[in-house]
């Protein structure tokens, strides 16, 4: 999909569809709008349910203040307003009440962009506007305001979030990233405390964008196994999105194809929009003309080149597994039989090892070590097929969300030796 090629109307019902169904807002919570090149506002309307909006219900605010359509603008529209009179870069705006957030909202915290990278690329700093009464002119000046310092993510004291953006999804983007890290650094820090990144990383990881030469115009028509591969990795990749095992950003699928040939998906394009001919083959180290390829290219191609075992790679940020990640405390898989066999050992490897070793980190994932965390960064899975890399994701997403919600339970008993052993000799471990 073309995003920006949509008109404001239909962009507005793409991104609150997307973000009611994966439950950062209400039915009467939140709003979005977007500025056109005539200087009209087009708004979510007041007081209609945003699980249901049609294209017909979005309000279309004129410069002149009338408006047009079927209902009121949203009462927060003020706000909208202030800031676009601040911020004349600004086209789009995003306001929600996620969980997460809200829970940061409500202890007058902002969340850590600086656990991942490229989480502060995304985001910016992260600024908080005083707390007034929702849809009064007080509320827009002090939102505004905190927006007039250069900042497009401003947290609500005991309301929510507000992002801008240069686009509707551009603000999107910022908002479901901003959701992502706080969602994360809750998980983190019911386990034990939630590492940052030091700047000597951080700058590791800003340059480490691989530059491969290109392959020659394909001179032959795409192979059946080829043109499967490709679709069905959409399948998995939209699949992973809307599980939230990452973000519309990160997240990155590869499929081996041949010897030293692989489909991997690309750097930057939104997940949830992501089709067959937006995939990136790689040849022979080349790839293919007029894309970019996702940064973790490298590690895949090792990974494949040393591991023949190997039909599948995923690197993700699933939350509740970064979680782990993130902290000191140690990912135990020998909680239920599921776990133990598809997820085995799952080691830690230092943040640098996706960077400076990429061929040592590729040696790790033996048929014994199918998946591994990397501190502060992600967790990678691998499989024979895309199917059994992604179980082993999701089954590790899940086991992690089980460790971490037993807190409050009591203490937990893992499997021990002679049940492990049981499972090693009855599915030939």
């Amino acid at each position: 999909m073309k995003f920006d090629y949509l008109p404001p109307a239909d962009q507005i019902i793409e991104m609150i569809g997307r973000i009611y169904r994966f439950g950062m807002t209400t039915t009467s919570g939140g709003n979005l709008s977007v500025l056109d090149d005539d200087g009209d506002i087009w708004i979510t309307p007041a007081g209609v349910d945003k699980g249901s909006l049609r294209r017909e219900d979005i309000v279309r605010v004129r410069a002149d203040g009338s408006h047009a359509g079927l209902h009121k603008p949203s009462s927060e529209f003020p706000f909208h307003q202030a800031i676009y009179r601040a911020r004349p870069d600004l086209r789009s705006v995003v306001h929600a009440h996620p969980p997460a957030l809200v829970s940061f909202s409500i202890v007058r915290k902002v969340p850590n962009v600086d656990m991942l990278p490229g989480e502060r690329e995304i985001c910016g700093e992260v600024g908080i506007a005083p707390y007034a009464l929702p849809g009064s002119a007080q509320l827009g000046e002090n939102i505004a305001a905190v927006f007039a310092e250069g900042k497009r993510c401003v947290m609500l004291e005991n309301h929510g979030i507000v992002v801008g953006g240069d686009s509707l999804a551009d603000a999107y983007k910022a908002f479901e990233t901003l959701e992502f890290c706080a969602r994360m650094e809750i998980q983190a820090s019911g386990i034990g405390r939630p590492r940052s990144l030091t700047s000597a990383q951080q700058a590791l990881a800003a340059s480490a964008a691989p530059a491969l030469q290109v392959l020659p115009a394909r001179s032959g028509p795409i192979t059946t196994a080829e043109r499967e591969a490709r679709v069905r990795m959409c399948d998995f990749i939209r699949r992973s999105y809307e599980q939230r095992l990452f973000t519309s950003t990160q997240g990155t699928f590869s499929v081996k194809l041949a010897d030293d040939a692989f489909l991997i998906a690309p750097h930057g394009l939104d997940r949830k929009y992501l089709e067959p001919e937006d995939l990136v083959l790689i040849k022979d180290g080349l790839a293919e003309p007029g894309k970019q390829p996702s940064r973790s290219v490298l590690l895949h191609r090792a990974i494949y080149a040393q591991q023949p075992h190997v039909g599948s790679v995923l690197v993700a940020h699933s939350p509740y597994t970064m979680a782990f990640a993130l902290t000191d405390r140690p990912f135990e898989s020998k909680t239920i039989p599921e776990a133990y066999i598809l997820l085995r050992g799952m080691p830690k490897l230092p943040f640098e090892s996706v960077y400076e070793s990429v061929e040592e980190t590729a040696a790790r994932f033996t048929p014994d070590v199918p998946l591994a965390l990397v501190d502060n960064n992600c967790v990678i899975a691998t499989g024979s097929s895309l199917l059994n890399a992604f179980d082993r994701l999701e089954v590790a997403e899940y086991s992690a969300k089980s460790i971490i919600e037993t807190a409050n339970l009591g203490s937990i008993v893992h499997m021990d030796d002679d049940s492990i052993r049981d499972i090693e000799e009855a599915f030939g471990l």
